[in-house]
Order: structure tokens, then sequence, then C-alpha cells
């Protein structure tokens, strides 16, 4: 009976393994439809496509970076992202961007927006006094009303 039990746990843990969704550590940040770069190629594209860039910061342990990343699943979202170059950076792996990206401390996730010549601009923002550039990580309005100032902005840069 002990042997019958066990391996019925056993069959359970292997299915769970094999079947259950993938967990993304520091989020899924839909791959396959938004086109991340890494930041030179991400530098590079914008100057060449004269798109205004958005850059997040975040990292694989952050809960609010994993929430944020459920965004980009937003259709509206996946389709404005096409107006920009993505670049999404782990800030334990980037540590000197990210203190140059430390415009009012280094929270994570942080999204700015960036000409396409790679300069920041920082009056492009959340609408909050504290931790600007922390859009909403669970509402895609609050994204998407920074991409349509950016975009408007930036788009004659």
């Amino acid at each position: 009976m002990r042997l019958h039990h066990a391996l019925a746990i056993l069959t359970a843990a292997f299915a769970l393994t094999v079947f259950a969704p993938a967990v993304h550590a520091g989020g899924d940040w839909n791959d396959s439809e938004v086109k991340w770069r890494t930041y030179d190629d991400g530098l590079a594209e914008a100057k060449k496509t004269k798109k205004p860039i958005v850059l997040i910061f975040y990292t694989e342990w952050c809960p609010h970076c994993a929430n944020y990343s459920k965004l980009f699943h937003d259709p509206k979202v996946v389709a404005k992202t096409k107006e920009f170059v993505m670049i999404r950076l782990d800030a334990d792996k980037n540590k000197d961007l990210g203190k140059t990206y430390s415009l009012d401390g280094g929270y994570i996730p942080r999204t700015f927006f960036l000409t396409s010549a790679g300069t920041i601009d920082p009056d492009l923002h959340a609408p909050r006094d504290q931790y600007k550039y922390f859009y909403d990580e669970k509402d895609p309005a609050s994204i998407l009303a920074g991409m349509d100032a950016a975009q408007k902005k930036l788009a004659k840069n």
C-alpha cells in the first residue's frame, strides 16, 4: 500500500512539473510579442529608426516587477510597444546603468522614456510625487497614458 501511495505522489508531482505553466523569475514580459532589446542594441535601433525608447529596470526577485510584467500581455500595450524601442534591464546585473537612471531613487520597477538619441526626458513620468517612474503595476491604463504622452512629446525628436 505504501508503494502505491508513493507512486501516486510521484506521478502527481511529475504531472505538475511537466504540465504546469512555467513560472518566470522576474515576471513574464511577453518576449514572444514584445520586441525587447539589450541596452546597446536598443540605443542603436532607436537612432536608426528614430523611435523613442521605453527603458524598464526590474529584478528577478521583485514581486512588483512580476506584476508589472503582466501588463505587457495586454493587447493595447503590446500594440503600443511597436511605436517604441523597448529595453528591459535587470537592475541587479546592470548596476552602473541603474545608478545613471536613479533620478529619484533606485526602486524597481522603474520606467523611463528616452528620445531616439538616448536622452532621458525626466518630465515624462507617472502622475505621482514620489517614485515618479513607478507605473501602476496592475492597470495598463497607467503605462498606456505614459506611452501616449511620450509618443506625443518625443516623436518630434
